[in-house]
């Protein structure tokens, strides 16, 4: 049986990304003594090998190099040449992920500042991914552990959520969510759906969209015989999907799904108070293929310190797996 091929983007040369993959494909060689895919990397050789030699580890993988430049980038610096570059290994990576020579993407982090200042328009991954694929109607999705939280609304202003706060949209991102949830072998999904507004509009004292506009889109779905609870209010919905009584949230906005996930990835030392892991994964819904990603940024800060933790690349990479795997067998 051929391996396989899993495609990962370096992302941010100046970040963290080539010293996570490096430490994650090690990790997972040591756990597996053989890995049972094929990892590609879209990237620059120059720069995963300084990774590899600086951790005393082989990069394990064949490298895509889209760049076609060895001119060293700064570490820990925004640049848009940087951002130029993590912008053709996306680019690269979907063309594939469309062809069929790899079954399933996963990304190392990118920064938008640095994206934008190399004249690529784009909020983030999501919607970068969306784009290149044709894929207008996506949405992300942050899991770690059992809890699984899908978005509404991503890379936003606050003031724009309401009016995205759409039937349309709600309905997509439930879809979107059941459907992922089968794929991850739960046969029957139950899905908590986040208020807007503060105590779901407290009968309208709040905000008439929770009445209005996310209980009728929820009473449709249970009309269907879906389990579909909402809208409950933000502050206690987490709390009720910690103890297991919903498999995904669906959040209105960024924050609101962003924060509790965060909070229960990062592992911070008592001592210092500085984190030293996070776990989670961001996933993809709606694309033409399965996209995992790290749930953690560049960290520019401590970029090419060789302390960054892996541990968000290694699940971002079986959740791909595991998705992907399901993924051929439906079809």
């Amino acid at each position: 049986m051929t391996p396989r091929r899993i495609g990962i983007t370096m992302g941010d040369p100046a970040g963290i990304g080539p010293e996570v993959i490096v430490k994650a494909l090690a990790a997972m060689r040591e756990r597996d003594t053989t890995l049972a895919f094929a990892p590609v990397i879209y990237g620059a050789p120059p720069v995963l090998a300084a990774a590899a030699n600086s951790l005393g580890v082989d990069i394990g993988a064949p490298v895509i190099d889209i760049f076609g430049s060895t001119r060293a980038i700064p570490v820990g610096v925004v640049s848009a040449e940087a951002g130029h570059l993590a912008y053709l290994a996306i680019e690269r990576a979907v063309a594939d992920a469309m062809s069929g020579a790899i079954v399933a993407i996963v990304t190392a982090p990118i920064s938008k500042e640095a994206i934008n200042l190399a004249g690529h328009a784009y909020s983030g991954h999501t919607e970068m991914l969306a784009k290149l694929s044709g894929s207008d109607d996506s949405c992300m999705m942050l899991a770690h552990g059992g809890i699984r939280v899908s978005h509404v609304s991503t890379h936003v202003a606050l003031s724009k959520v309401t009016s995205l706060v759409t039937p349309h949209r709600i309905s997509r991102v439930i879809d979107l969510t059941v459907a992922a949830l089968i794929r991850l072998g739960i046969a029957q999904p139950r899905i908590g759906v986040a208020a807007l507004n503060p105590h779901a509009g407290e009968g309208g004292l709040f905000g008439i969209e929770d009445a209005n506009i996310i209980a009728p889109t929820v009473l449709s779905f249970r009309s269907r015989g879906i389990d579909v609870s909402g809208p409950i209010s933000g502050d206690t919905i987490f709390v009720r999907a910690l103890g297991k009584e919903f498999d995904a949230v669906i959040a209105m906005y960024h924050d609101q799904g962003h924060i509790p996930v965060k909070l229960l990835g990062f592992h911070v030392d008592p001592a210092t108070g500085k984190w030293t892991a996070l776990q989670g994964v961001n996933i993809t819904l709606g694309l033409p293929f399965v996209r995992t990603s790290v749930d953690h940024g560049t960290a520019f800060d401590i970029a090419g310190r060789d302390i960054a933790s892996a541990q968000s690349m290694i699940e971002a990479i079986d959740y791909a797996l595991n998705l992907a795997d399901r993924r051929d067998a439906k079809d």
